[in-house]
């Protein structure tokens, strides 16, 4: 709750999530190069391990959190 309330703070002060005047999407992108919103989980598979990923923010920069759960199977 804490970090979801900080992001939208930051995004409402001037010089943050705008670009000249115009909102800035924050979304990461997998492997093949498609769009995932903020919140949404996929598996990613790194260095032969394979995990259940977020779509997170740290630091105003969209990034990969691993939940420490395996990937879901089938």
């Amino acid at each position: 709750m804490r970090r979801i309330a900080l992001v939208t703070c930051l995004a409402a002060l001037p010089g943050f999530g705008f670009a000249q005047g115009k909102t800035v999407d924050c979304y990461c992108t997998d492997t093949t190069g498609h769009r995932v919103e903020l919140g949404q989980q996929t598996c990613l598979s790194i260095s032969g391990r394979s995990f259940m990923a977020r779509c997170d923010m740290s630091l105003n920069v969209p990034i990969w959190r691993d939940t420490g759960r395996d990937c879901l199977s089938g």
